[in-house]
């Protein structure tokens, strides 16, 4: 039997401000020759002020989204890093956003159900393909 192999990595997944925020997941997604990553950001400090959270978007606080994955090579042997090509987003039908502060339980939560929702549909034979 078949099966999504998932990799959970230490560093965040994609937004240009990840290094502000407190909260950052990233799980690389592997099924045939699909690689997608599932990111997980949020509770992004200010940077003028270190004593208050910002939004990372529009009303919400923590937000994760999801995008195929291609070699980042850090040198001709190396093939150790499929990061996001955040120009290849996957959509998906889980819940996406927090609009609170302090919710790094629900946002675990909300990284984990993206992640099932997509090894589920991965399985079922979907590709995730761009409709570009």
């Amino acid at each position: 039997m078949k099966k999504v192999k998932r990799t959970e990595r230490g560093w965040a997944g994609h937004f240009c401000c990840a290094r502000d925020c407190l909260f950052r997941r990233n799980t690389l997604l592997e099924y045939e020759d699909i690689k997608i990553v599932v990111s997980t950001v949020g509770l992004m400090l200010d940077p003028l002020n270190k004593d208050k959270y910002i939004e990372i978007g529009c009303n919400r606080y923590y937000d994760t989204m999801a995008f195929h994955s291609d070699l980042v090579s850090l040198g001709p042997e190396d093939k150790k890093y499929y990061d996001a090509d955040t120009s290849k987003q996957v959509y998906f039908d889980s819940p996406w956003t927090i609009n609170k502060i302090d919710a790094d339980n629900e946002a675990n939560d909300m990284h984990e159900v993206v992640v099932k929702e997509i090894s589920k549909e991965l399985l079922k034979g979907n590709k995730y393909e761009s409709n570009e």
